[in-house]
């Protein structure tokens, strides 16, 4: 069960019939806990879930350590699997331990799971597109059988995969000094994009009086950040506005700087007022 548009097109390419969950509550502009764990609940034994470690996209929403501990005690009882999707780790916080606390408290309480972890955006090497794929089994049976199935799907599908950028994160992660590096430069990457959002809210809520709520610039995490937008609003935003996003109101954080980032408050100001 998945919840993001690319997704839904990856499962349905290999014959998998995806199944939508409740999760972003457009109402709050946050999570919609209540109606996410019930669908946990009522689900099939043995459902797989597609859930993102941290930083979700497309939401910039993401459950409390609290939260993650009720959503493992559920999916054990239900008996279900668990696909993480780690494609942002240290973005949502900056740091890489913390965003990787959901998994490994899931791995800790012995829920079945896999992990797909991609190196694209925290390494610079999105056009690489490495990453690797974790798959926590209950014993060492149960692994060599996966393995061996991993092992024909693999031969099958693309044999030897490019080395480049593998052997470039191998190299930061083996590297004790590159690795402490590495961990400077997320750390500053996503305190960027923090303080972007701090600044947007700061315009909106403060400078501009903007109509609306605004908290969730601030609450939410990562790069990408639900506005709250309405699609004819959205609307103006691209064609009037010339500021790309998606027309469910997606922007990209990343996206923001010093340089633009009053010409984008002003917009969504003019949006909110209806006068783009």
């Amino acid at each position: 069960m998945i919840n993001e548009a690319n997704h839904f097109q990856i499962f349905n390419n290999v014959g998998i019939e995806p199944v939508g969950y409740p999760y972003y509550d457009p109402k709050t502009i946050g999570l919609d806990y209540t109606g996410f764990l019930n669908t946990l609940k009522m689900a099939p034994e043995r459902s797989v879930f597609l859930l993102h470690a941290c930083a979700h996209n497309p939401t910039g929403v993401d459950p409390t350590q609290e939260q993650w501990k009720v959503i493992a005690e559920v999916m054990l009882e239900r008996k279900h699997y668990t696909f993480f999707d780690c494609a942002y780790q240290g973005f949502a916080t900056g740091n890489l331990d913390q965003d990787a606390w959901a998994v490994r408290y899931f791995v800790a309480r012995g829920v079945p799971l896999l992990v797909c972890q991609s190196f694209a955006k925290n390494a610079g090497l999105y056009g690489e597109r490495v990453g690797a794929l974790h798959v926590v089994s209950q014993d060492k049976e149960t692994a060599d059988r996966v393995k061996s199935q991993l092992s024909v799907l693999q031969r099958s599908e693309i044999s030897n995969p490019p080395s480049h950028g593998a052997r470039l994160v191998s190299l930061i992660l083996n590297d004790p000094v590159m690795f402490e590096e590495w961990k400077e430069d997320i750390k500053t990457m996503a305190g960027r994009i923090k303080d972007m959002r701090k600044e947007l809210y700061r315009l909106l809520k403060e400078e501009l009086k903007t109509p609306g709520k605004w908290d969730h610039i601030v609450e939410q995490i990562g790069m990408f950040s639900f506005t709250g937008l309405s699609v004819e609003q959205c609307k103006g935003m691209v064609e009037k506005g010339h500021i790309y996003m998606t027309e469910n109101g997606r922007i990209s954080m990343a996206g923001l700087n010093s340089h633009n980032i009053g010409y984008v408050a002003e917009r969504i100001d003019e949006a909110a007022r209806g006068k783009l």
